[in-house]
């Protein structure tokens, strides 16, 4: 069960966006109704919190006297979240996170496989017109990876 598509969407004064009914419909299906939010780009990645505890079981295994480890684990678990889908099939993104990934009224969820991101629609624009990397080039990448 993966998400995929985008979605216009607005969040309204008190920070409460609506997830597309398409990806409520994925996260009843795996038993979700939480999502971790990370601001870890320049948009929210929000992670089902089954995807998250496997991520969470990989990084436990990474040695704490690394200091780039110490560093990543500090800055990635600070900045995270956890925000439970309501009644209405809204999460609640709070201030912190609306204000590092440039958030305003107007935005666009977008479904990555196994997590989902939150763009600024000016900034998805953006990164759509003025990304460095093609598709295609990340195709030929993916294709060398043996993917």
């Amino acid at each position: 069960m993966r998400f995929i598509g985008r979605f216009p969407h607005t969040i309204d004064d008190k920070g409460r966006l609506s997830i597309p009914a398409r990806f409520r419909q994925t996260l009843k299906k795996r038993g979700q109704n939480i999502l971790v939010l990370t601001d870890f780009d320049t948009c929210i990645t929000a992670y089902p919190l089954d995807v998250w505890a496997r991520f969470e079981e990989r990084i436990q295994n990474q040695s704490n006297f690394e200091k780039d480890i110490r560093a990543f684990l500090r800055l990635f678990y600070s900045g995270a979240t956890e925000s439970p889908v309501d009644g209405q099939g809204r999460i609640l993104v709070p201030p912190q996170h609306r204000e590092k990934a440039g958030l305003n009224r107007e935005v666009i969820i977008v479904g990555a496989l196994n997590r989902i991101e939150i763009w600024d629609r000016e900034r998805w624009e953006q990164f759509l017109t003025t990304s460095p990397v093609t598709f295609e080039d990340i195709a030929t990448k993916l294709t060398q990876l043996g993917i």
